[in-house]
């Protein structure tokens, strides 16, 4: 069984900082600020992580081969999260038909299917 959610009171400053990330993320600031704590708690108990060096290879700064174990899964799931968030969004299908181009795929009454871009087969 779950405990009841109780109330807190943030910190107008980290909720100030949580709200932008967590419109970027697509998270609620609850989301957001959950995420963070359970970030935090992981690293504290990781003592040979280096928060600096990790935020450097997520941001495309820093050498993910120097990384150590530990290290490198914090930003193999950041990866994911974020590969997960994009996938979730993609819509080729939709995409193209706004270019104005038509769209070719596999329907199950058929093998093939040409749709144009007024949606008409």
């Amino acid at each position: 069984m779950t405990e009841p959610k109780s109330p807190m009171r943030l910190d107008p400053e980290l909720a100030t900082s949580a709200r932008p990330i967590a419109k970027q993320m697509s998270r609620s600031l609850l989301q957001q600020i959950s995420y963070w704590a359970r970030l935090g708690r992981e690293l504290e108990r990781s003592p040979g992580v280096t928060v600096t060096a990790v935020q450097a290879v997520l941001d495309g700064a820093g050498d993910y081969d120097a990384l150590n174990t530990q290290e490198q899964a914090l930003v193999r799931a950041n990866w994911s999260e974020r590969i997960e968030k994009a996938r979730s969004g993609l819509r080729l299908d939709r995409s193209l038909a706004e270019q104005g181009r038509e769209v070719v795929a596999l329907d199950a009454e058929r093998p093939v299917a040409v749709r144009n871009p007024e949606g008409t087969a």
